[in-house]
């Protein structure tokens, strides 16, 4: 049962260089510098997203994730999901309005695996970049990039897949989408949705908790992916692989490292998914085929650089 989660609202994500960041996820993927705050974290979104930002990049001595927020109806919500994580057994950490720059006040809390999370009813909304809501044009002409539409998902490894799925379905309304299992019906994989999405966070069983594999961006077009392909090689950027297409979703996608070694993805495409839709699921034998289905086998790389 959905319980007011709307969608992925930011994430920040942990950089060795800022300078080296910008010219990645602001020149390279496209997304639209919007501020710096008073801390040195600046922040960012992609053109079509109607809130502030969508991506905060911190300045610090190693790379990673330090949260991924989703954006929830209204502050009723908020405070009602607010006790039911403390029902539920959650340490949550109330954070002021303000203290990310024009975001209400947000409530955070650890999953099983390890990684924190945020809750938010309200931010800044500036409106689409450049076309705005009236009478808009199809789209502004002086994008850059990659042309990054927004911020879609988060992959994350970590070990407790059973319990962060019983914390972000019971408590959060959150909905598995497609899964691998092992012969003995383990999961080993979970791709979880609280929108139309084919995901909008997903875990990957891991022995360390915490750890980030990428956060992914939306492009339009197939065309689109291809196009960011040559980008990544014009720029002499690290690739991870692509493009290809996934089993697990259909959609077609690249991924490639920023400067500090976290991992991004762009994308097009993807399934739709509804709540009275059964869980796909794929065995473990097949999960070469099920994330990249070109190649049928997954990179060493892809399954250990992890931030």
């Amino acid at each position: 049962m959905r319980k007011g989660v709307m969608r992925p609202g930011h994430v920040q994500i942990r950089v060795l260089d800022i300078e080296e960041a910008l010219e990645h996820y602001r020149d390279l993927m496209g997304l639209i510098e919007v501020e710096t705050d008073s801390q040195g974290r600046v922040y960012l979104k992609g053109w079509t997203e109607v809130d502030k930002f969508s991506v905060v990049l911190r300045e610090a001595d190693a790379p990673g994730m330090d949260f991924m927020a989703f954006k929830v109806l209204n502050n009723q919500i908020l405070e009602q999901l607010e006790g039911e994580l403390i029902e539920y057994g959650c340490d949550v950490e109330k954070i002021p309005a303000g203290e990310l720059s024009g975001c209400g006040r947000r409530i955070r809390f650890v999953a099983p695996t390890g990684h924190s999370f945020e809750l938010f009813a309200e931010k800044e909304q500036t409106g689409r970049y450049g076309i705005g809501n009236h009478n808009p044009e199809a789209w502004p002409r002086d994008l850059k990039g990659m042309k990054a539409q927004r911020f879609d998902h988060c992959l994350l490894y970590g070990d407790d897949l059973d319990g962060t799925y019983k914390l972000f379905h019971e408590v959060l309304g959150f909905d598995i989408c497609e899964q691998v299992v092992d012969p003995d019906g383990n999961r080993l994989a979970q791709f979880l949705s609280v929108s139309m999405k084919a995901h909008d966070v997903a875990f990957i069983k891991h022995p360390e908790k915490n750890k980030f594999h990428h956060a992914s961006f939306f492009l339009e077009t197939w065309e689109d992916v291809l196009r960011a392909g040559d980008l990544i090689s014009m720029t002499d950027t690290s690739i991870d692989i692509g493009p290809t297409r996934h089993g697990i979703t259909h959609g077609q996608t690249i991924y490639f490292f920023d400067p500090s070694g976290n991992r991004n993805e762009v994308f097009c495409g993807g399934d739709a998914f509804y709540p009275d839709h059964a869980p796909i699921t794929w065995d473990a034998d097949k999960l070469g085929k099920a994330i990249f289905y070109h190649d049928r086998q997954l990179n060493e790389r892809f399954l250990t650089a992890l931030t």
